[in-house]
This record gives C-alpha cells, structure tokens and sequence, in this order.
C-alpha cells in the first residue's frame, strides 16, 4: 500500500518525481535488498560450472571475486541505463537491471569443466548477443504474437528445471565434493534448511521489508549458523576480507574476446525471451505504479537498455542483464513509482562493484547455505512459470505443443549423451534443453491449426485428457 507520507497520489504516480535523498535513498536501498542475491548467484553458479567456484580449490578461484564484483557494478550502470536514460536507451521508469538467470541452461554448456579458458567465448557470446538484443527494440512489438503464454511460461519453466539440480548439489556440498563421503551429510543440510525454513517463515508470517528480503535474511541466518556448527571459520572469513582490495576499477576485455558460433546462436536467441520478459516489466511497472499502460517509446528504451548495457557488461566480465521482476512486485507494493528512488539504488550497486571487499565477503558464503538460498530461488522461477502457463487455453492442441517441447527439451537435458555424434555446436545448444523446447513450441504454435479434435489426443494420453481452461478463457468457444 502506498505511503502517503513520501509524497501525494498524484506524486507517487510520477516517474519523474523524487521525495529527497533522505527517503529516496533507504527506499532505493530496499530495491538493491530484493535482487542483491539474484544478481550475484549467477556468477557463483557460471564459476562453479567451470570448475573454479566454492570448493573447488582452483588456482583460478580468486576470478570469482572478480566475476562477483562486475555483477554488481554492471546491474548498476544498466539500472542508471534505465532511470537516466541515454538518448533513446532506457524507459525513464523505475526499472532494476540485474544478471539474468534466463542465460544459465545457455552458459553452463559452455564453459562446463573448461575453467577460466571459457570465458572468452562465454563473453564473446554476451557481448553479440547484447547487440542483438537492443537490436530487437526496433521492433519487439511486432514479434510479441510469437511468444503467448503457452511459449513464454514453457521457456520460463524450463529455465527453472535446468536449474533446480544446481540448488540440491549446492545443499549437498557442492560439485567438488560428490563422491566423497561429506556430500550430502546431514551437516550440509542441516545448513540449506535453516536458510530454506527462515525464508519461508519470513515470507509467510512477516510483512513489508522482512518479507520482501527473505531470502537475503535466510542466507545471513544460514551464515552465522555456519560459523557456529565449524562449516566456516573466522580466520577465512577475515582472509577473504584482507585478500580483497578496498577499491578497484573493472578491467576491459580481461578474459579475451573469442566468436564461438554455439555461445552466439545460443544468447541471440534467449534474447528473444529476455526481450519479451522486459516487455512484461514495463507493462507490469506502468500499470502497478502508475495505473496505466506502457507507450511504445518506454518498451523500446527498456529494451535498448538491456541490450546495450549487457553488451557493455560483457566487455568488462560481467553476465547479461535484464529487468528484475522482483522489483516490479516491490513497486505494486509500495506505490512509489518515482525513476530517481531506483537510481539511488543504482549508485549503491556501482559503489558495492568498486569495493571488492563486498564480493570478498559474499565469496565466504559456504556452498551448502547458498545451497538453500537457490533451491527456493530457482522454484520459485518454476513456479512463476506455471503460474505463466495458467493463462493458456489448455485445449487438446495446446497440450501437444505443450507435451512435445517439453518432452524432447527437458529429454535432451537429461540425457546429453544421446547427442555425442553431435557437432560441438549442435550438442552444447541442444543439451541446455531450453533453446530445443523453446524453438519447437514457437514453431508448433506458429504452423498447428487452432482446432484440434477432441479424440486426437485421446489415444496418447493415458486416460488424463485434462480439461484446464485458463485463467484468461471468457467463453467455451476461445
């Protein structure tokens, strides 16, 4: 509910106005408080993949801090992207960028087991894929038909099975660990539930700012219990904090610029999903805050705004960054739609990216208590989803599509040796799952009649024809 005492309706409403520094800034500290940790675990997850993160006790382990680091400068020079604007890039919305988790079934592929050597090809990837991303504000509203619920809430459901393994590994003790006898032991999980059963019982039982940093709390609760129950030391916790510079500027270009056709292909076409999501943003900030629908300009900044500042970010080391819902939730809830509230949240960011200090604490974060932060994470990204999906029709043609996508993307992820006759290419693209089920429901939906009958399916199904309808059904003849 909106607070009054920040400013009238008709000032909440208003983008362009700002209540003062001495409310401006706690209120765009909340923001950085809601997606602090979303922001940060991709680069921990990319690390862990290739084989340099928690645990792994790599020679190249210190690049995480790096990694970290630019995860945080970047979300905020994108967010300024957004609030400031740069000519036509940005919405002038109070829009917050941050690293995107859409990217993670694309990235893991690539740099699997291949260490610091990957990440030329990663970022080559990024940097492309970015400008083809702003690319696509020139027309992402005419290519909207192509995405309905049934594809977008496919894609986004996938990008949370992709990822739900990583939360259960990360719980257990971590890549490095599986086969030796502390993987799984009650010790490392004893510290995920604690992180798991804090979030839920501040998401539930609390209001405003303690449920809104639920998972943040769950993980500093996690942490402390981590120091009490031995998983973690003071000594390493004051060795990461001196090891770690007290200011330090991004390096451009610092792991090399290499093309690999798989990491372009491959981030150019989930750029087509992250455009549409920061569609959806746009829309849901404009209409929360503002009561009103988003203008074309605004859509088409957002989306410049995206694309160039994950193509800049790409340059110095840093993930693609998109528009964070979370956020979008955080603004319906408070009411203040004010652009120069998120910017000062913004600076916050830059100033956490200049400080490695702050990525040389959260590099101190045990595997198995950001174990628990990222399995309610990544089922909540399931989750949002099938809440997607609950918007489709669900007639028997749609179920095809539904069943066909998904079976042979989340088939293929499951299974990646059935392609190792594959070029590499083919085979990283095809194992992330997501890009296969995304591309093969945009076809189905794009070349299958409307009417499918009734019996087509009936042979196939096992006797569960379903008869969901969709929220958004109006009369039996949609």
């Amino acid at each position: 509910m909106a607070d009054t005492s920040i400013g009238t309706p008709e000032q909440l409403r208003d983008p362009d106005y700002f209540p003062g520094l001495a409310k401006g800034i706690p209120l765009g500290i909340q923001h950085v408080l809601a997606m602090f940790v979303s922001n940060v675990t991709p680069a921990i997850i990319v690390a862990g993949a290739a084989g340099f993160g928690f645990g792994s006790n790599s020679p190249d382990f210190p690049e995480l801090l790096y990694l970290i680091q630019m995860s945080m400068l970047f979300a905020g020079i994108s967010t300024l992207m957004q609030t400031i604007t740069l000519g036509p890039v940005g919405a002038a919305l109070p829009i917050v960028q941050g690293t995107s988790f859409a990217f993670l079934p694309i990235m893991i592929p690539l740099v699997a087991g291949k260490g610091v050597d990957a990440l030329a090809a990663l970022f080559g990837g990024v940097i492309i894929g970015g400008l083809f991303h702003a690319f696509l504000g020139t027309f992402i509203g005419k290519i909207r038909f192509a995405l309905p619920p049934l594809v977008t809430g496919l894609v986004v459901t996938m990008i949370g099975l992709a990822l739900v393994k990583v939360g259960i590994q990360y719980a257990a003790g971590g890549v490095p660990a599986i086969g030796t006898p502390e993987y799984g032991s009650l010790l490392n999980w004893s510290a995920a539930l604690v992180v798991v059963f804090v979030t839920l019982g501040l998401k539930f039982f609390t209001k405003g700012m303690l449920s809104i940093s639920a998972v943040l709390i769950g993980l500093v609760v996690g942490y402390v219990y981590a120091i009490f129950v031995g998983i973690l030391s003071f000594d390493a916790i004051s060795g990461s904090w001196a090891r770690s510079a007290a200011f330090a500027l991004p390096q451009p270009f610092k792991y090399g610029f290499e093309f690999s056709a798989a990491a372009v292909i491959g981030f150019c076409l989930m750029a087509f999903i992250s455009a549409i999501e920061t569609v959806g943003d746009v829309a849901g900030i404009t209409k929360g805050g503002a009561g009103r629908e988003a203008t074309d300009k605004e859509i088409q900044g957002a989306t410049y705004a995206d694309g160039f500042g994950t193509a800049v970010a790409g340059c110095f080391g840093a993930f693609p960054n998109t528009s964070f819902s979370q956020n979008v939730g955080l603004i319906a809830m408070t009411g203040v739609m004010s652009r120069h509230v998120v910017t000062c949240g913004a600076v916050f960011l830059i100033i956490c990216g200049l400080i490695p200090k702050v990525g040389g604490v959260i590099r101190t974060v045990p595997i198995e208590v950001l174990g628990g932060g990222v399995i309610v994470m990544f089922g909540m990204v399931v989750a949002a989803g099938i809440s997607m999906l609950s918007d489709v029709t669900w007639n028997r043609r749609n179920m095809v599509i539904f069943a066909i996508s998904l079976s042979i993307g989340l088939g293929l992820q499951l299974e990646p040796g059935a392609l190792q006759h594959m070029p590499d290419t083919a085979r990283i693209l095809l194992t992330s799952g997501l890009l296969p089920a995304a591309t093969i429901a945009i076809v189905l939906n794009l070349i299958l009649p409307e009417e499918l009958a009734d019996e087509a399916t009936e042979e196939v199904s096992g006797g569960h024809a379903g008869h969901g309808r969709g929220s958004l059904v109006k009369d039996d003849h949609v």
